[in-house]
Parts: structure tokens; sequence; C-alpha cells
């Protein structure tokens, strides 16, 4: 019997990477998006169902997790949905802040809530999230993007003590660079009294990320190994660039990152 995973942000990089990787597996595919209507790739695939999911939207979650439900019991759901926010936090509007905060982590948070009554009742369940190697390391002007992965981190962690008696498991995937549009299509804010550090980080961090960045495909099998494995493992350190990032972490201590970081974007 096919299983079936569900994944929200599936229109682009590494939540349709993982869609079509999973459907070629044999495995039914319910690939959740804000605007499912323009989707032509996915819709092709024979196991793969679409969704409108905005996880951001509460109620439009409760009804989604209801009418997956209906489709096929979900065995392992992939909470990928997100946005990047780029710029000075004295650039952002408190409307931007909390946008971004309900997307990347409180959205999340309810898509799992949402879920959980099913997997509870049947003894059994993965949840999987994307986070990102910045948790760990941080980056200068996306303060704010990565508390809430690292707030995900932490999160799964402390959840993984009230699931285990279900069942369920809850584990995180964390990429660093990827080859996707992620970052060109999140927003971006400016302040003119930062603008000559905005500028001069981002001109190094771009001349840098194509050579670091890795394929969406290959952390889409990550996914696949996080899902299949039947470990307990809570973290997936995700691709060549997570994997140098958290040794470096490891190894140095984060006193030396940071400083490192000083040097390498501002001086």
């Amino acid at each position: 019997m096919s299983k079936t995973i569900l994944i929200t942000g599936a229109s682009q990089g590494l939540g349709k990477a993982t869609a079509k990787l999973f459907a070629t597996k044999g495995w039914i595919v319910i690939a959740t998006m804000r605007n499912p209507e323009n989707e032509t790739e996915l819709s092709q695939l024979p196991n793969v169902h679409l969704l409108k999911l905005d996880i951001s939207n509460t109620k439009q979650i409760v009804e989604a997790a209801e009418e997956a439900e209906k489709i096929s019991p979900i065995d392992v759901l992939f909470n990928n949905a997100g946005f990047g926010f780029a710029g000075a936090l004295e650039a952002s509007t408190d409307e931007q802040l909390e946008r971004l905060v309900n997307t990347n982590f409180l959205g999340t948070v309810l898509v799992t809530k949402a879920f959980l009554p099913y997997f509870r009742a049947r003894k059994n369940g993965i949840i999987i999230t994307t986070t990102s190697s910045t948790a760990y390391i941080p980056y200068p002007f996306i303060a704010v993007y990565e508390a809430t992965k690292s707030a995900l981190e932490t999160w799964s962690a402390g959840m993984s003590y009230e699931l285990t008696r279900f069942n369920v498991n809850i584990k995180t995937v964390v990429p660093g660079y990827m080859k996707t549009n992620f970052g060109r299509n999140g927003e971006f804010v400016a302040h003119q009294d930062y603008q000559q550090d905005f500028t001069k980080y981002v001109e190094k961090l771009m001349a840098e990320t194509g050579s670091l960045a890795d394929d969406p495909e290959d952390i889409a099998n990550i996914v696949y190994e996080a899902a299949t494995d039947n470990k307990k493992q809570l973290r997936y350190i995700a691709g060549n660039h997570a994997a140098t990032e958290y040794e470096w972490l490891q190894k140095d201590g984060i006193e030396v990152v940071t400083n490192t970081m000083i040097k390498r974007f501002f001086e």
C-alpha cells in the first residue's frame, strides 16, 4: 500500500523537488501551495494531488488538513513553506515582521497542530520541517528570518518529548545555500543608514553563493531519507554547504564564527 506525504510550499524549489522525488518512489503526494491553479508540472503526475493552502491562513489550514485526510491518510507531513526576508531591522514595518513570524514559524506550528489528531489516533506519523543552517550560524541582515528557523529547531526538539508516546517522530532538515529562487522571491527592505553595509554584504554573498549552493534535488534526497530511515533522529544536516557550516561551528564555536563573519562581510 502506498504511503502519503503532504508538502507545504510545493510550488517551487525544495518543495517541488521533494514532491517529484516522492512521486517517482510511488508515494501519494499532496502538494499544497497558495495558487495551485498556476501549477503545470506537478499537475501532470498521476499520483500527485494539488491543494490550496496559505499557511498564514488559520481557517484554510484546518480545511486543508480535513481535505487531505479524505484523499489519503497522511504518513509524513513535510513543513516546507516559508519566505525569505532581508534588510536592516529598522527598515522593516511591524506588519512585515508579523507576517514573517506568522508564516515561517506560527504557520508551521499550526499546520502541524492540525494534523496531530490524525497522527495520534493512528499512533503513527512523521513530521519533517525545513529549517536553515542560519539557525546555527547567523548571517547579517536576516536576523528575524533566521530567528524563525532557530525557533523551529527548538520547537521540534521540544515537541519530540510529547509526541513519543504516540509513536510520532518529528525531525528537521537543515539546508544551507540552495540553487533556487528563494532569495530572489524573498522580501528586501532598505534603510539609508545601513545601506553601505547592506550593499557590501549582498555583493559578497552573491559572489560566493553560486559555487557553494546545493541542488534542491540533493536536499530532497535527505528529506526522503528522513521519511524512510525509521530512525528517531531529530536533525538532518542537509547538503555540503550546511555540513561545512555546522562543522565549522562545532570546531571553533560561535564567538570565532561571528568575528570571522564580521571580517568576511564588512572589512
